[in-house]
């Protein structure tokens, strides 16, 4: 879906010229066009506060100034109130979406991003999202831009758990080194010709590995590290502001209009 570039391109419908960015790719004009709309919808709810508290103020000037501060304070409260209802009602849809919909296993296939410049950004590649939809919007494209390095990170984190408890590595190794002394054993002796023989070894190896692997506790040391990684996972993609990415070339009506239709 392409507009052509001319003048009536700049009263195209907000539906329509969003999708028209998902579709062409700009999901980073998108995510700062959606910031940009809500904090002209704040600006703009907060003026017409402050001239609604002026006007009362004005015509009771006869009361006493303590109805004035009672006013403002109400006033105050209220913004609090739908401000902290507002930052709940985003924090909670993050725990409602499947954050790996869109993952494929292209997303491994690539170069891993930059840690410094691409991962992590600066202070201002950072912002809260000001709907659901932009959270949903940043969580589901950072991951699969960042795929790799959220793997990393999660093995990072699981070597770093198994490194505060020593017996579940010993028990991981412990597994690792009996399947590997099967695979040894079925290689020597030419198991292959022997299937029950085989399928009773393989049997004893995953009961023996399965008792090894609890009483080490590796179950425990793997839910902290997934917990942590699917934690840190999700505050990094949602807070992490869309950065551009490659673009096919576009002419230079395409750019004019975006950056009009972007600055409108």
């Amino acid at each position: 879906m392409l507009f052509s570039a001319n003048p009536l391109s700049l009263s195209v419908p907000e539906p329509a010229f969003e999708s028209w960015l998902r579709d062409s790719g700009y999901l980073e004009i998108l995510d700062e066009r959606t910031t940009n709309l809500d904090r002209h919808s704040s600006s703009s709810s907060n003026n017409q506060s402050d001239r609604k508290t002026t006007t009362i103020t004005a015509s009771n000037t006869t009361k006493s100034s303590s109805a004035s501060t009672v006013i403002s304070t109400s006033t105050i409260s209220y913004t609090l109130f739908a401000l902290t209802f507002s930052y709940l009602s985003i924090i909670f849809s993050l725990f409602t979406l499947n954050p790996f919909a869109k993952l494929t296993t292209d997303d491994f296939s690539g170069n891993t991003p930059s840690w410094t410049v691409g991962f992590i950004g600066s202070v201002d590649s950072y912002s809260f999202p000001s709907t659901p939809s932009q959270a949903k919007l940043r969580v589901h494209e950072n991951i699969k831009r960042y795929a790799r390095n959220y793997a990393t990170l999660l093995v990072l984190f699981f070597a770093c758990s198994l490194y505060q408890m020593p017996l579940s590595l010993l028990g991981l190794i412990s597994g690792l080194a009996l399947w590997d002394g099967v695979r040894y054993c079925s290689d020597r002796w030419n198991l292959e010709e022997y299937p029950s023989l085989r399928l009773t070894l393989v049997r004893f190896a995953q009961c023996a590995t399965a008792v090894i692997l609890y009483c080490s506790s590796v179950q425990i040391a793997t839910f902290w590290a997934i917990a942590v990684g699917y934690a840190v996972m999700l505050m990094h993609a949602s807070l992490r502001k869309l950065s551009p990415s490659k673009q096919p070339a576009r002419t230079d009506g395409s750019k004019r209009f975006l950056q009009s239709k972007n600055r409108g």
